[in-house]
């Protein structure tokens, strides 16, 4: 199989059957196809050719990825870039990647040297006669750019190639048998690994049919399933949430779910008590995984025939290996905490021009993730945490999710973030922050008696906050910077 070519992936697809859709524009094969080469026609007349790097800045619709494959029909990479980023962040990522292109909305950027597409512009058809560039890529060639959040420092740009895709692609549609009868409702922003690997590339190759929202809101949600009735769609743990806060009358009494064979949630770790009462409620199994765009997407996944174990995010991935080790590298028994490494195909090429943060990434072909967990006595996947958000208070290690889970023991607890604080006897204290339930009347001291249930006395926190929500970074996850920041600049304001 072959990504710039896949309009054409399968002998027996029908041209005419549906391919990708949004919520204005339904595409067959053959449309996407013609698209395709229009846009690869485009590109190229603005100075695109093999090795380019092109840049696409939409919200989610149809010519995002019609533009990700015009540029690897042309032999070039892409990098998606978030549309929520100002004109100074931007510009870092087209500098950085060396786009020659950019193809956007109505935002063209003054200070970018390289060609501008706005996507009113983009061709539906190929004019008769004009040449069809083909590239057939060596799986090492660069195919995609994703750039990190850059919670740590300057965003980086991830190098997945066409081999990286493949690899994954193949994975995920063996461990949840992708056939061409599924249909994948994308609620992810296209910018990230998961909604362009796992919810756009897996099911177009098997010739499945992908619905791309907008974005996720739960006033349109159950009508985007009863009138596309997709068979799967991956969210985060914050849009899972939002579901299982809205009360019977907000969901409508019974919205109908049966076309839903299963859900994956991942991004970020999940209550097993959130994972339990969305599969009572809405009658799905959710499957929790792991990944980062670091390893192509995914690399666990809890398994949809066998054992789901709700608190971990399950087995390897097919194809991949996921081990424990020490700080030297060596590997921990079973039920022993280590670092999380993975090895496989999937495991990026490095980051663009940084060669000491890819060497310190990847040791021996495997990658380091910076994740805490062990592997149970059947293999699964348990996550402890990060070790960058691991607090040490007084000489003891107190891993943040460990206080997060004992919190979401009690059901009107739909958020929860630990970070540490500065002190001056400990060095650093727990302090928990948490949104509920709306209506529900939990008081901080109510929760600190939930956290005496199953917490020691120094893993307690030493303050619980309750807001109405948390802050989230741009794919939903809960962004403990913001809460850093905010606890810094609060404390120095109470200083001065």
């Amino acid at each position: 199989m072959n990504l710039p070519g896949l309009p054409d992936y399968r002998a027996t697809c029908n041209r005419y059957d549906a391919c990708i859709a949004d919520e204005h524009t339904t595409l067959s094969n053959g449309d996407f196809a013609q698209r395709v080469r229009a846009t690869a026609t485009q590109l190229h007349q603005l100075g695109v050719v093999p090795g380019s790097v092109v840049a696409v800045q939409l919200r989610n619709r149809v010519e995002l990825i019609v533009v990700l494959f015009a540029g690897w029909r042309l032999g070039a990479a892409v990098t998606p870039v978030n549309p929520n980023l100002t004109d100074f962040e931007t510009e870092h990522q087209l500098r950085d990647s060396g786009a020659v292109a950019l193809v956007g909305d109505a935002r063209p950027l003054s200070s970018f040297d390289g060609a501008y597409l706005d996507v009113a512009d983009l061709a539906t058809t190929a004019e008769i006669g004009a040449p069809d560039y083909v590239h057939n890529p060596d799986g090492h060639e660069l195919a995609l750019l994703i750039y990190t959040s850059g919670t740590t420092g300057a965003p980086k740009g991830v190098m997945l190639t066409h081999g990286n895709l493949l690899a994954m692609c193949d994975s995920v549609v063996e461990a949840f048998e992708i056939v061409p009868d599924d249909h994948c409702l994308l609620v992810l922003p296209l910018f990230h690994a998961n909604a362009i690997v796992l919810s756009t590339l897996t099911p177009l190759l098997v010739g499945a049919h992908t619905t791309i929202a907008a974005k996720f809101s739960v006033d349109t949600f159950f009508d985007m399933v009863e009138t596309h009735r997709p068979t799967y769609f991956s969210a985060v743990p914050t849009i899972y949430a939002m579901l299982d806060a809205l009360d019977a009358l907000d969901a409508g009494i019974a919205p109908d779910m049966s076309s839903v064979r299963f859900a994956i949630g991942g991004a970020a770790p999940m209550p097993a008590e959130l994972i339990e009462r969305i599969e009572r409620r809405y009658g799905f199994p959710l499957v929790e995984g792991y990944g980062l765009s670091e390893g192509t997407c995914a690399s666990a996944i809890n398994p949809l025939r066998g054992p789901r174990k709700p608190g971990t995010v399950g087995l390897p991935l097919p194809g991949q290996r996921v081990d424990i080790v020490a700080p030297d590298g060596s590997a921990v028994p079973p039920g022993e905490t280590g670092e999380v490494v993975i090895s496989g195909p999937n495991v990026m090429a490095g980051y663009l021009g940084k060669t000491e943060e890819t060497a310190k990434t990847i040791v021996d072909g495997r990658l380091h993730t910076g994740d805490v967990g062990y592997l149970d006595d059947d293999g699964y996947l348990v996550l402890v945490d990060r070790i960058k958000d691991m607090i040490i208070r007084g000489g003891e290690n107190l891993y943040p999710k460990e206080i997060e889970t004992a919190l979401y023991h009690h059901e009107d607890v739909l958020e929860a973030a630990v970070i540490g604080k500065p002190d001056p006897i400990y060095g650093e204290v727990p302090v928990a922050y948490v949104s509920l339930r709306p209506g529900s009347t939990l008081t901080s001291d109510d929760l600190f008696d939930v956290c005496r249930k199953s917490l020691s006395k120094f893993k307690l926190p030493v303050d619980i906050i309750i807001r109405d929500d948390l802050p989230k970074n741009s794919v939903g996850k809960l962004h403990k910077p913001a809460l850093r920041a905010e606890h810094r600049s609060a404390t120095s304001a109470s200083a001065s």
